[in-house]
């Protein structure tokens, strides 16, 4: 039997706890370990790799199922069609667009309530002059307070 990493080796060597490794392993993302005949785990060099793409893919904002899924779609290239990692970037592209432009929505009503001075929530809720884009509910049940 080849010499191999031990658990621990490969979790510092990609920068994880050895509990993410044996999560990663249950989940299925990691093959299997072969065994020293002391029964240690000993993994391979590109098990490390294998972790740091999972640790890069989650920082991009990939879900550990999805993660899963490119990996699977990396080992079966020559099967049936599977997304790869251009068309699911695609779409976490989309995604992440979508929540900068909320982002940007939430930004510009928060910068324009600190503008405006608002101090109390249900006071600037129930005035005309609320930038908080909750001002036409307040309207529809009849309450105008004061500027906030």
């Amino acid at each position: 039997m080849s010499a191999g990493l031990r658990s621990g080796q490969v979790a510092e060597a990609a920068g994880v706890n050895v509990q993410t490794l044996r999560y990663y392993e249950r989940r299925g993302l990691l093959d299997e370990p072969d065994r020293s005949n002391g029964g240690h785990r000993l993994y391979g060099q590109e098990a490390v790799t294998v972790l740091r793409v999972i640790k890069a893919a989650q920082r991009l904002g990939f879900t550990l199922g999805e993660v899963a899924e490119l990996l699977e779609a990396g080992r079966h290239r020559h099967g049936r069609p599977v997304a790869g990692l251009r068309e699911r970037a695609q779409a976490k592209l989309a995604e992440v667009d979508a929540k900068i432009a909320d982002l940007t929505t939430i930004r510009t009503a928060l910068a324009a309530a600190v503008e405006a001075g608002c101090d109390d929530l249900t006071v600037c809720a129930g005035s005309s002059f609320c930038p908080i884009p909750f001002t036409d509910l307040a309207e529809e049940i009849g309450h105008a307070g004061p500027r906030c």
